[in-house]
């Protein structure tokens, strides 16, 4: 009867560890700095919650897929919510089409980008023609257009 009791308090322990586990998307290779993040580079392991700490992790392999990393990403590591990006649209040193737009009229130019960035991000471009440095959004196309101000 003891045996029965003891192999029962063993099943009911290892029960709630489970269910306080979490389980989270590992990479399931090495993954690069600046390399696209594809489902088949990506698996689940379970942590306990302890040995999580209070660090922001992401939780769903959807939130993955596609993006890049910003670090090396290392097997069956969980990955800190700051460790990927969305993929640029433009490279920094890429030459890109500038456009300002301003009452009705429309100016394009084209420039030297000075930094990486993905659509919707601002970045500073240098003017080929000038050399005069500008701020910009980038475009889901890759054009940049200048803020106001700039």
């Amino acid at each position: 009867m003891r045996g029965l009791a003891a192999a029962l308090l063993v099943l009911v322990s290892a029960r709630m560890a489970a269910a306080e586990e979490r389980r989270l998307p590992v990479p399931a290779v090495s993954i690069r700095v600046g390399e696209v993040i594809r489902d088949d580079m990506i698996t689940e392991r379970a942590f306990a919650p302890n040995l999580l700490g209070v660090a922001m992790f992401i939780e769903g392999r959807q939130v993955l897929v596609g993006r890049m990393a910003r670090r090396t990403l290392l097997p069956g590591q969980p990955i800190p919510t700051n460790a990927v990006e969305d993929p640029w649209t433009v490279a920094r040193g890429a030459m890109v089409k500038v456009v300002v737009e301003d009452s009705g009229l429309s100016i394009v130019t084209y420039g030297s980008a000075m930094q990486s960035g993905a659509a919707g991000a601002l970045i500073p471009v240098r003017n080929t023609d000038t050399g005069v440095i500008i701020r910009g959004i980038v475009q889901p196309d890759g054009t940049v257009k200048v803020v106001d101000g700039s």
